[in-house]
């Protein structure tokens, strides 16, 4: 799937590139595909270069937990609803536990420390794999929920706002919430669909349904409170939490007598290897994205979006924010830059910016994530990933429009 939809990309990008050039007269357009290349394998390197001092990091921390026992205890707590969604995973396996810490880490808004986690996990899921080069269910499932971006505090998202000056930073928490949480059903939805899951089996609904209670009584609290008390308590939880996370660990290893420097150090060269075989993929990846960008071809899309919806005589104040949904999937850099267009451009509080901003926090960029967690371990055959991640996206977007006009409409 990945090898259609990357030669895809350059496919699409060339017939859009010569359109330009032979219908409009923009000889200009090959320059800047050609530019594009070299731009996005120059991002590709950055983006290494900040992956190796996160990875290092997180993984250094991450084996002191595994030594501490901490990875198996969250392993045995969830035993019982991941042996029904991941019947390929035996009960007590580490991956479940690293599994748990990711799935927190997104929750709370922590990509830095989500993206190692979840790499480990993917490392964890590898070794139970009977063919290295083809996903498995289990593996399938994680990367759909991982990349169905369930947020419950958008830190990054009230700092981008804060920074183009909106007066209340936060007030898009509760539409990202719920956008949020529609696409990760879905996602759910989708892979217990193909993969044929008990969804009506009474721990998966327990744990469900636990869930929902935890979450709707989460929302009822930060709706009682004030714009800046909830911006102050996100900031705060979010930081609080990451720093208490790491203090945990470093606690259980002393408790259990375990020489934590030379575990973390151990951890980190883990990191290191890990890391030095992620830039082929992200180089294939970020250059066909680029191409697909520079070639004008998603500006076409969008002016097509925007004629059917005039056309059915609905509103088209949403298109506006699509950029942001239609390259999320692909770059979350481009995304951002998008999304902070689109607040200078309209102002930060105009229905375009809320709904992007919303759009951005509730989606995930969906290319990446498959390309860093497959690339990691080696897996080329995703087989239903993408169709599914994809479907988890379309839901967090077509949520995000519904929220947005029933808050902000």
């Amino acid at each position: 799937m990945l090898n259609i939809l990357w030669l895809g990309f350059f496919l699409v990008a060339a017939a859009a590139g010569l359109f330009q050039w032979l219908a409009l007269g923009d000889a200009e357009v090959f320059a800047r595909l050609i530019a594009s290349l070299f731009d996005m394998a120059e991002l590709s390197v950055q983006l290494m270069l900040l992956l190796f001092g996160t990875l290092t990091l997180w993984l250094g921390f991450l084996r002191i937990a595994e030594s501490a026992g901490l990875v198996e205890w969250l392993a045995r707590l969830l035993a019982p609803l991941f042996r029904r969604l991941m019947p390929g995973v035996p009960a007590g396996h580490p991956a479940l536990g690293l599994i748990t810490l990711n799935f927190a880490a997104n929750g709370l808004g922590l990509d830095n420390a989500a993206t190692p986690i979840g790499l480990r996990a993917m490392h964890a899921l590898q070794t139970l794999n009977p063919e290295p080069r083809t996903a498995t269910n289990a593996q399938i499932l994680f990367l759909v929920l991982n990349s169905s971006s369930l947020t419950l505090l958008p830190v990054t998202i009230f700092m981008y706002r804060a920074q183009q000056g909106a007066p209340d930073p936060t007030l898009v928490f509760l539409p990202i919430l719920l956008a949020t949480s529609a696409s990760t059903l879905v996602g759910l939805l989708a892979v217990a669909f193909m993969q044929r899951l008990r969804l009506r089996d009474p721990v998966v609904l327990a744990w469900l349904g636990g869930t929902c209670l935890i979450l709707g009584g989460f929302m009822a609290l930060l709706a009682s409170l004030s714009a800046a008390a909830v911006a102050s308590l996100s900031s705060l939880l979010g930081n609080l939490v990451l720093f208490g996370v790491i203090i945990a660990f470093l606690l259980a290893g002393a408790w259990k007598r375990i020489p934590v420097y030379e575990q973390f150090v151990e951890g980190a060269r883990d990191g290191f290897e890990v890391c030095k075989n992620l830039l082929p993929y992200l180089v294939a990846m970020l250059c066909a994205i680029g191409v697909l960008r520079a070639s004008g071809a998603l500006d076409v899309l969008l002016d097509g979006i925007r004629w059917l919806v005039l056309t059915a005589g609905l509103d088209a104040r949403f298109v506006d924010a699509l950029p942001t949904a239609l390259v999320k999937p692909f770059s979350g850099s481009a995304a951002r830059a998008l999304l902070i267009e689109t607040m200078q451009h309209y102002g930060p509080d105009s229905f375009p910016a809320l709904l992007a901003a919303t759009v951005q926090g509730s989606t995930e960029t969906t290319f990446y994530v498959l390309a860093v967690y497959f690339g990691a371990v080696g897996v080329q055959r995703v087989r239903h990933t993408v169709g599914c991640a994809l479907l988890a996206d379309l839901a967090g977007v077509l949520a995000s429009i519904g929220v947005c006009y029933w808050f902000f409409g």
